[in-house]
């Protein structure tokens, strides 16, 4: 895979866990048990990661690259999914990665959100 760093990089997020969903034969990124990355493959066998952006924002990065598309079996609006054997610089990659973690993070509870950033045990049952 052309991005090493990418498993590290998503469980480097502040309360970050991550698991394998057995029938969807993808690796998960949660927060607060919520998904903020998928990594997989599509229906061809590619690998792919899925995040999600601010609708415009993932907009404008699939107009930008070619590989670069709006989620794979997921909604098409807000999750954009990357092919990894692509040529979508490290920095964008991160952008988005960030920006899905940043998303997911405001859809918790307030107290879920504290405990979370300060470091505190959380629950994703």
């Amino acid at each position: 895979m052309k991005y090493e760093w990418m498993d590290e990089y998503f469980l480097s997020k502040k309360g970050a866990l991550k698991d394998f969903k057995e029938e969807w034969g993808a690796t998960r990124y949660l927060i607060g048990g919520k998904m903020f990355g998928l990594q997989g493959t599509d229906n061809t066998n590619r690998e792919v990661i899925t995040v999600k952006c601010e609708p415009l924002f993932g907009q404008l990065l699939r107009d930008q690259h070619a590989n670069i598309i709006p989620g794979y079996y997921m909604n098409k609006e807000h999750w954009n999914s990357v092919y990894l054997d692509g040529e979508v610089p490290d920095d964008v990659l991160k952008q988005m990665i960030d920006m899905s973690y940043g998303l997911i993070l405001k859809s918790l509870s307030k107290k879920m959100q504290k405990e979370i950033l300060e470091g505190s045990e959380v629950s994703s049952k």
